[in-house]
């Protein structure tokens, strides 16, 4: 009998430590790295979306980010994956970027080295050039890609990320040949599109929603027109079948206890449903697209398989 007493008091015991474990988290700061440059589309998102994770977490959570820019992304991925897997750290996830990480390197993550909280962001591509180039139409920069390959220089964000593809979706529809200028981020290859640097640029619609009067944008890769900018015309509309684009979200790493999970997703799913947090992404021109967990993660196993077809076919593999 008193054997059995004294196992009820331990199992009592573990159920009400494994309580305390879940209404502490989160006990300090947590870290959310940023693999991109500041000012750049993911670290908007990640800012824009931290004191609202921060509220929906409660207990006077914080988030810190940091930002850890190079080598595409994958230093930063690579950090998170490696990190403790205690909701201590989170990191910025890409797609399909950090995917392409893993088909065209040796990157240090797969797919299962991540838990997958949140998609936040699906942000599609846009074809922009300096106002310095001449090139305002696509008809215009097209029939100079033809004339002179390799002639017109294209500023991104990195290589095998959104940009990268989309530019290999353009060269393999249109027939042209572009040299790439990769950056450490958008916000230094807008920088350098602006100044003239670089005269073509392919980067995503957030990123150019205010400097749309200091640069030419000659479409949209979206279906249809994007409600961020109305009178921007797709590339369908101008015969070009080119639909692409960047989704931004939050992982942690692989291995993270049940509960802290559960709470983390708990807090993004809150997102969608949140106006004042809509209306602080839309002031982005930041397109929210909220996916969480095991959807998640089978939406980053679909873009595998997307980007690993593309990268296969590409010239620049």
């Amino acid at each position: 009998m008193l054997n059995i007493f004294k196992k009820t008091a331990i199992a009592g015991a573990m159920i009400l430590s494994a309580g305390a474990a879940l209404a502490e988290y989160p006990e300090k700061p947590i870290e959310v790295i940023v693999g991109y440059s500041a000012g750049g589309g993911t670290d908007v998102m990640a800012r824009t979306a931290a004191p609202f994770i921060e509220k929906y977490l409660g207990d006077g959570a914080s988030l810190v980010v940091k930002n850890m820019p190079g080598a595409s992304g994958q230093i930063g991925v690579t950090e998170a994956a490696n990190a403790d897997p205690d909701g201590y750290t989170l990191g910025t996830f890409n797609l399909p970027g950090m995917m392409a990480r893993t088909i065209d390197r040796e990157a240090g993550y797969d797919r299962d080295s991540f838990t997958y909280l949140a998609n936040v962001v699906n942000d599609p591509n846009v074809i922009v050039t300096s106002k310095a180039s001449g090139l305002d139409t696509l008809d215009k920069l097209l029939e100079e890609a033809k004339a002179n390959p390799l002639a017109i220089t294209v500023g991104m964000s990195s290589l095998g990320g959104d940009d990268h593809f989309a530019l290999i979706k353009l060269e393999q529809a249109t027939g042209t040949e572009f040299t790439i200028v990769p950056f450490k981020g958008s916000a230094p290859a807008r920088t350098a599109l602006l100044g003239g640097h670089v005269a073509m640029g392919i980067l995503n619609i957030s990123e150019v929603a205010e400097f749309q009067d200091q640069l030419n944008v000659l479409g949209v890769a979206t279906k249809e027109r994007s409600p961020f900018a109305p009178d921007l015309p797709t590339f369908k509309e101008q015969g070009l079948d080119l639909v692409n684009g960047s989704m931004r979200g939050f992982i942690a790493p692989a291995g993270l206890p049940e509960d802290v999970q559960a709470k983390l997703i708990d807090a993004f799913s809150q997102l969608s449903g949140d106006q004042e947090f809509l209306d602080a992404m839309a002031a982005t021109a930041n397109p929210v697209e909220v996916v969480t967990g095991e959807e998640f993660k089978q939406l980053t196993s679909d873009l595998y398989d997307l980007a690993n077809g593309v990268w296969q076919t590409s010239p620049w593999n």
